[in-house]
C-alpha cells in the first residue's frame, strides 16, 4: 500500500524535553528575583501605576554569546543610572521570523551555518538567558514558534508578538498563556485593527495543542494574558507622531482595551534606516514629556557597533558586536540617547509639569 503521510518528511530528530532542559540549566535564586521583579514593574508600568518609561532595547537578533554577555554588562550599569525614569529591559532575541528564506536565528542555527542542530540552540538560549537575569537584569524576547516558550520563558520578563504573527490565531492563544507582559505589533500593511484583536484574544482563555514540560502533546487551556498591549512599529507610514497615537489611543478606548503604548523606533517608523531611530526616540521623548502618557515604552534596535554584515557562518571571519539581521545602532548612540531621555524626564518629574521648555530638537 502506498504511504500516504510524511512523504515529503527526511526525518525526525528527537528534541530534549523542556523539564529536562530546565533540570539542566536550572533558574537560580537570583535569576528567579530578577524575572518576578522585572514582570512585576512591567507589569505596573502598564497599569500607569509606575510612572517609569520601559526601554526594550538591544540587538536585532543574538548571534555571539560573548558580544551579548558585552551588551549586557554595559546595560546593566547604565540601566542603574537611569532606574528613576527608565526600566531597562534587554533585548534577547532567539527567534527571526523569514519572508522567504535566511538564518532563522540562534535557537533554530546556533552554529550559523545551517546544521540546524535546535537542541544545542534551546540550550545556548537558555543559558544565555540564565547568565543575563543572573545579573539582575530583565530580559525581553520575541516568541515565533510556539514550542519554545516551554524551553525559556521562565527566564523572560516580556515578550513580543511580531508583525508577520500578530494576526495568527496560534499565536494569539500561545500569548494567552504566556507568563509574562506580550506586546502585539501592527501588522506591516500599518492596520492596528489586526493587533487590537490579537489584544483580545490573547486575554481571554482559551484552548489549544500544546506541549507540557515532558513533551507530552496536550489539550493546553489558559486562563488568558492580562497584560496584553499594542506595539507601534510603522508600515507604509511611520506612526509615533502625535495623530497616530492619538488614533490608536481612540481605537484601544473604543474596545474598552488597555490604553497603554508601545513605540518601536525601528522598522517601519525609522524607514528601516537605523541611523533614523534617534530621531523617533526624541519625537517620543517630547510627547512624554508634553503629558501623553499613554505611551509607556519604547523599543530600539541596538549593538556594540553600528550596522549590520553578513553571516559568513564563522564567527571569527565576523566583525564582532555588529548584527548579522537587521542594522543597528551603536552602543555609544544607544547610551547618549537614553541618558538625555532620562535627564529630560528627570527634569520633569522635579517640576511637576511641563511649560514647554523642556522639549529637546527631533533630529
Amino acid at each position: 500500500m502506498e504511504k500516504t503521510y510524511d512523504i515529503r518528511v527526511e526525518k525526525f530528530d528527537p528534541l530534549i524535553s523542556p523539564a529536562q532542559l530546565k533540570d539542566r540549566i536550572p533558574l537560580n535564586e537570583i535569576a528567579h528575583r530578577t524575572v518576578v521583579e522585572g514582570r512585576r514593574a512591567i507589569s505596573d508600568i502598564l497599569e500607569g501605576t509606575d510612572p517609569r518609561l520601559l526601554v526594550i532595547t538591544g540587538p536585532c537578533s543574538i548571534h555571539d554569546e560573548v558580544a551579548a554577555l558585552d551588551y549586557a554588562r554595559r546595560f546593566k550599569a547604565l540601566s542603574e543610572t537611569v532606574t528613576e525614569t527608565m526600566l531597562l529591559v534587554m533585548r534577547v532575541y532567539f527567534e527571526k521570523p523569514r519572508t522567504n528564506v535566511g538564518w532563522k536565528g540562534l535557537i533554530n542555527d546556533p552554529w550559523l551555518n545551517g546544521s540546524y542542530d535546535i537542541n544545542a540552540g534551546l540550550q545556548k538560549a537558555r543559558g544565555l538567558l540564565l547568565k543575563i537575569t543572573e545579573m539582575g537584569l530583565p530580559t525581553a524576547a520575541e516568541m515565533l514558534d510556539p514550542i519554545v516558550p516551554q524551553y525559556i520563558d521562565g527566564l523572560v520578563c516580556w515578550a513580543a508578538v511580531g508583525a508577520r504573527t500578530t494576526e495568527s490565531q496560534t499565536h494569539r492563544e500561545m500569548a494567552s498563556g504566556l507568563s509574562m507582559p506580550v506586546g502585539f505589533k501592527n501588522c506591516t500593511d500599518g492596520d492596528l485593527s489586526t493587533a487590537v484583536n490579537a489584544m483580545i484574544a490573547a486575554a481571554s482563555p482559551q484552548h489549544f495543542l500544546g506541549i507540557d514540560s515532558q513533551g507530552q502533546t496536550c489539550i493546553v487551556t489558559t486562563i488568558g494574558n492580562p497584560h496584553a498591549h499594542i506595539v507601534l512599529r510603522g508600515g507604509p507610514r511611520p506612526n509615533y507622531d502625535t495623530v497616530s497615537i492619538n488614533e490608536a489611543q481612540a481605537m484601544l478606548a473604543a474596545k474598552g482595551l488597555s490604553g497603554a503604548i508601545m513605540v518601536d523606533c525601528s522598522h517601519d517608523n525609522s524607514r528601516k534606516n537605523y541611523t533614523l531611530q534617534g530621531s523617533v526616540w526624541q519625537d517620543v521623548i517630547n510627547q512624554r514629556m508634553d503629558g501623553n502618557h499613554s505611551i509607556i515604552g519604547m523599543m530600539l534596535e541596538s549593538n556594540l557597533k553600528a550596522g549590520n554584515q553578513k553571516n559568513t557562518g564563522n564567527l571569527e571571519t565576523m566583525d564582532y558586536g555588529v548584527s548579522i539581521t537587521d542594522a543597528c545602532i551603536d552602543w555609544e548612540t544607544t547610551e547618549s540617547l537614553i541618558l538625555s531621555a532620562h535627564e529630560q524626564l528627570g527634569s520633569l518629574g522635579k517640576t511637576g509639569e511641563n511649560d514647554g521648555s523642556h522639549r529637546y530638537k527631533v533630529g
